[in-house]
């Protein structure tokens, strides 16, 4: 069993939980614990901040506006979703709850809703928020009962005359036991019809509608009975595919998308014996020796949201103007609230294309030097150096007009423990060099560490975590 972790281990548990570590951070943490490094991680997350803003006109009820007061009501709405993202990054940055606020993140992708009603989104983030390191059966029953997914996925629409199986459908095929994983058409069809009756009224506050729902009979998993809505969220707790279902997706978010089933199998009986405890999981993951492994270091791809907010975080960096934030995600196709679709986005090597691959590797440049190397010694530098830095200087487009960032250099810089070469190296990037990098590195001045530090970030290397 390791006991105390290298600062190549702490860095791998830190962007793991969060988005990276801070060298003033590791060299406080650098004498704790394994298992003291961990608890104070927990610790960070104890309490939870929920996202809050004012939605003014939206309160208004639409059936009593005119038509050009309903038009600026959907361009309020618009601009609201807009600052919501926005409020919600910057808490990503700026928290203290850093695992709380990844955990978060996860479940925001395992629920995904994509809505354009800001008062419906920040109530199912906060709901979130609020049991991402609790239980997750109490999850699962606030967020099914939330105006959100109530909206999204048209269980306001089924009643018993006429059942709408959406709802019943995704919450065992997505949300639970995984796609074609023990339940069968019938059994969507008769769950259905259990959570007929679930609506909310204007106040985003839950009701069961009695004359809406279906009091008959119905056989869920062969079980027969005149179940409700909570009834099917019940069965669905007691399988334990459930646990194992969810299990093998938070291994995948948190250790490797190759999953190894003798850890599943570990994890899924403590996360099932647990009655679905997520600290309880999230912990055993931590405390192992394997999640410390060569393996898993330097082996995900990050998230465009784990890509930003990481290098936002490190250099406490500025936007001047906050809409950059959302064009970034956009061209790098992550938007929190909006995902592709109830699924949620793939993930891994589906975040890297030929559209995405060039605006990736330049993202450290635009943002901590305004889209533009500073090369010295000239006739030192490579042949694929110097085809880079005439790339660089051709960057005057749109996108570099729009980044306008202002990153806390100073702070970074007095910040670190060491600047030569293999130290900085080690600190910033996760993964083993490739030889091409090794290459690039070697042929790099370190006096200017400003200017190394953002090739590094340059490299394909900083891409993983």
């Amino acid at each position: 069993m390791i006991t105390s972790l290298s600062d190549k281990q702490i860095q791998h548990l830190y962007w793991r939980t969060g988005f990276g570590i801070s060298a003033s951070e590791l060299k406080t943490v650098r004498v704790l614990s394994k298992t003291q490094i961990i608890d104070r991680l927990f610790e960070e997350s104890k309490e939870s901040t929920p996202l809050s803003m004012s939605f003014g006109a939206l309160e208004k009820n639409s059936k009593e506006l005119s038509r050009e007061e309903r038009k600026q009501l959907r361009q309020l709405r618009n601009k609201k979703m807009s600052e919501l993202n926005t409020l919600w990054l910057k808490q990503l940055i700026d928290t203290d709850q850093v695992l709380r606020e990844k955990m978060t993140l996860f479940f925001h992708d395992h629920f995904a809703v994509r809505l354009r009603t800001p008062r419906a989104c920040i109530h199912l983030n906060n709901i979130i928020r609020k049991h991402a390191l609790g239980n997750f059966g109490d999850m699962l029953m606030e967020v099914s009962k939330s105006p959100a997914m109530l909206l999204f996925l048209n269980n306001k629409q089924n009643r018993k005359d006429h059942p709408n199986e959406n709802f019943a459908r995704e919450v065992m095929e997505l949300f639970t036991l995984g796609r074609d994983n023990g339940y069968t058409e019938n059994d969507i069809k008769e769950a259905a019809r259990a959570f007929t009756g679930w609506n909310f009224n204007k106040n985003g506050t839950f009701v069961f509608r009695k004359n809406h729902h279906d009091y008959g009979t119905k056989t869920i998993f062969d079980k027969t009975g005149s179940f409700t809505g909570e009834d099917v969220i019940k069965i669905l707790l007691e399988k334990k595919q459930t646990a194992r279902y969810l299990t093998e997706k938070i291994y995948s978010y948190f250790v490797n998308e190759t999953i190894n089933k003798n850890h599943i199998e570990y994890l899924t009986t403590i996360f099932y014996d647990t009655n679905y405890d997520l600290q309880a999981l999230v912990r055993a993951i931590f405390k192992s020796d394997w999640f410390y492994s060569s393996n898993n270091i330097g082996t995900k791809i990050k998230s465009p949201i784990e890509l930003i907010v990481g290098l936002s975080k490190s250099f406490q960096v500025q936007y001047e103007d906050p809409k950059v934030l959302l064009y970034l995600q956009k061209k790098l196709n992550q938007m929190l609230f909006f995902p592709p679709n109830v699924a949620g986005w793939t993930r891994g090597r589906a975040w890297i294309d030929n559209s995405t691959l060039m605006l990736r590797l330049k993202l450290a440049s635009l943002t901590l030097n305004s889209g533009v190397i500073e090369w010295h010694e000239k006739g030192d530098m490579p042949e694929n150096m110097i085809i880079r830095q005439q790339a660089y200087k051709k960057i005057k487009s749109k996108l570099q007009k729009k980044v306008k960032a202002i990153p806390n250099w100073q702070a970074f810089l007095d910040d670190l423990e060491q600047k030569n070469k293999s130290e900085l190296t080690n600190f910033m990037l996760q993964p083993n060099l490739s030889e091409t990098a090794k290459v690039i590195v070697s042929k790099l001045e370190a006096k200017d560490t400003k200017n190394f530090v953002i090739e590094l970030l340059s490299l394909p290397e900083y891409q993983l975590c």
